[in-house]
C-alpha cells in the first residue's frame, strides 16, 4: 500500500506563489500606482500593455478555477488569441478588481486533500494550481518590464531595485 503524497508543503507554498512577495515582487506592489492611461500604454516593440496582460491572466485564472471548482473537463481554446480580451484604459479598475476576486477564490483550493485527483483530462487539481501560480508569475514579470519601459517602475511602495 502506498502512502499518499504530503500536500501540506504545497498548501503552504502555493498561496505565496499566487501573490509573490518572496520569489518575486508581490502582485499588489506590481499593480500599484498605475493610472488607467499608464496601464493601457503599449511600449514600442512590446505587444501588450499592463491591462492587456492582466486581462489575459484573468482569462486563464477564471478558466482554471472553473475546472477546479466544477470538476468538469473544459476544452482548451482553439486559438491563443481567444485568451486575450480586448481591453483599454477604461477597463483598468475592473480588470484589477477581477484579478483580486479570482485570487481570493484560489486559496481554499491550495489545502485540498485531493490535489492529486484528475479534473481536466489528465491534469490534476495540484497541477492546475501550479499552472495558476506559474502563469501568473510569468506574466507579472512581463508587467514589470512594461512598467519599466513606460517609466512607471518602481511603484511608490518599492520593488526589487537594490
Amino acid at each position: 500500500m502506498t502512502t499518499p503524497p504530503d500536500t501540506s508543503t504545497l498548501a503552504r507554498l502555493l498561496p505565496r506563489l499566487f501573490r509573490g512577495g518572496q520569489a518575486y515582487v508581490g502582485v499588489e506592489a506590481t499593480l500599484s500606482d498605475l493610472t488607467p492611461d499608464q496601464a493601457a500604454q503599449v511600449p514600442a516593440g512590446v505587444p501588450h500593455s499592463v491591462v492587456n496582460l492582466l486581462a489575459h491572466i484573468n482569462w486563464w485564472n477564471a478558466w482554471m478555477l472553473e475546472v477546479i471548482e466544477t470538476g468538469a473537463p473544459i476544452p482548451y481554446p482553439k486559438h491563443a488569441s481567444n485568451t486575450w480580451p480586448q481591453v483599454g484604459a477604461a477597463d483598468w479598475e475592473h480588470t484589477k478588481n477581477e484579478f483580486y476576486a479570482l485570487l481570493s477564490r484560489i486559496d481554499t483550493h491550495a489545502a485540498r486533500p485531493d490535489l492529486q485527483n484528475p479534473v481536466n483530462h489528465d491534469e490534476t487539481i495540484g497541477e492546475l494550481l501550479a499552472d495558476f501560480a506559474l502563469h501568473t508569475a510569468h506574466h507579472f514579470g512581463q508587467i514589470i518590464v512594461v512598467r519599466q519601459l513606460i517609466k512607471a517602475w518602481p511603484p511608490a511602495g518599492g520593488g526589487d531595485t537594490w
